[in-house]
């Protein structure tokens, strides 16, 4: 057992109650001998059972090792999950401190790589690169999207899963490194460098008679500017109206989603959320540059959180039309608290309602145009796959972006919004 995990029990079984500040709240707090976790003592007996297992499994566990500091903390992390898994809440969670460095990276929309995205063949195996990052590391270096990726650093990669392949790929303290790749059946080595990368989740193209697309697959503190930027060049382009895709789109930061919202909404409500003490924090658009074209926004059932945030304002605010099928239905808003020691927990701490003062959980909005998704359809897939398609050859697979297409259309034709 390690040290860490003894003075752990120690600490307990002999009533020193650990004190976290958590968002200027005490989550474990003194009280007497005893430790509160909320507003819950434990008992004496308690905290002799959870030294009991911590005992049992350092003596009959068959795979532990007291040496293997990784299933040591692996174990003191699961002590930690348990406490905020008993809340029985799938949106709240502890974080171990590389946990908590992925969901940082998430949120953020920026990583450390080379700025590519790999498919895998399921039958042959053969590991392509069906993505780049625009401007990013590896489009600098001259990798092209049909490259055929088969060695890092000289190691073959022939058999791995993808994420093997990317850890290998982002290893800590490379500046460097060299990919292999194949095409048009020679292989070359190309050195990359690994740089901060951002995530694009916003993608645009103009469709037929001067109608925008605008995809938005996570609202990250990268979206508004991303959005900004797309929204701005199809406007020169002449656009008349504009199709917003948020079908697949899980949501993201609440930050993200007013910042985006106040690029084409009037001046009002956009959002509000209540804690549980009923205190109520508004989010309000200044309004000053609303959208002056017919507007569609299309969604779907994986349509969740700060998606369907913006689906709501733009309904209650009457500034477009909603295409698609009923969205997920994901009515409260998490905070994480960072712990001090790189680790940190994630609470559901408010609802939030729209500004009509709706609160969507557990029932999703109703779009104004209702399109499923056809059963014979081929598998649904981001949208930008069909970036590089015709029109028509994108409808005859997306029914639903057929329809959103067609209601902006008429809109713009009747010179309404």
């Amino acid at each position: 057992m390690t040290e860490k995990m003894k003075t752990w029990i120690r600490g307990f079984v002999g009533g020193v109650a650990a004190c976290v500040a958590v968002g200027g709240v005490g989550y474990f707090i003194c009280f007497g001998s005893l430790p509160l976790i909320g507003d819950q003592a434990l008992g004496m007996s308690d905290l002799a059972k959870a030294s009991k297992i911590a005992k049992l499994v350092d003596t009959y566990y068959l795979d532990y090792k007291d040496e293997d500091e990784k299933s040591q903390y692996t174990m003191e992390d699961g002590m930690y999950s348990g406490i905020v898994a008993s809340l029985q809440d799938p949106y709240s969670g502890y974080y171990s401190e590389e946990d908590y460095k992925q969901l940082q990276e998430s949120t953020q929309g920026v990583y450390t790589g080379v700025g590519l995205t790999m498919s895998k063949d399921p039958d042959s195996g053969v590991v392509s690169i069906v993505d780049l990052a625009e401007g990013g590391p590896a489009e600098q270096a001259g990798i092209q999207k049909g490259d055929i990726l088969t060695a890092v650093d000289g190691e073959d990669i022939t058999g791995k899963e993808l994420s093997e392949i990317s850890k290998i790929i982002r290893e800590d303290n490379k500046k460097q490194i060299v990919l292999t790749i194949e095409r048009d059946g020679t292989a070359t080595d190309i050195t990359v460098s690994l740089e901060k990368v951002e995530v694009t989740v916003v993608k645009s193209r103009m469709l037929d008679d001067s109608l925008g697309y605008i995809q938005i697959t996570e609202f990250t503190d990268g979206t508004s500017e991303q959005f900004k930027k797309a929204y701005s060049e199809l406007n020169e382009q002449g656009m008349k109206g504009l199709l917003v895709d948020l079908r697949e789109n899980p949501g993201g930061l609440l930050t993200a989603v007013c910042d985006t919202l106040e690029q084409i909404l009037p001046e009002g409500m956009i959002v509000y959320t209540e804690d549980k003490s009923g205190h109520r924090t508004e989010h309000t658009c200044k309004g000053e540059t609303p959208i002056e074209i017919p507007l569609v926004v299309l969604v779907n059932e994986n349509s969740a959180s700060a998606a369907e945030i913006f689906s709501g304002a733009v309904k209650d605010h009457e500034v477009g039309t909603l295409v698609g099928t009923t969205t997920f239905g994901k009515g409260i808003v998490q905070q994480t608290f960072a712990l001090g020691d790189g680790s940190a927990v994630k609470l559901t701490t408010s609802k939030y309602y729209t500004p009509n003062g709706v609160n969507i959980q557990g029932t999703g909005i109703t779009p104004d145009v209702e399109v499923d998704w056809p059963e014979d359809a081929e598998e649904f897939t981001s949208p930008s796959q069909f970036n590089e398609l015709s029109q028509e050859e994108w409808e005859s697979k997306d029914a639903q972006m057929k329809k959103a297409r067609e209601v902006l259309a008429e809109k713009v034709a009747q010179g309404e919004q």
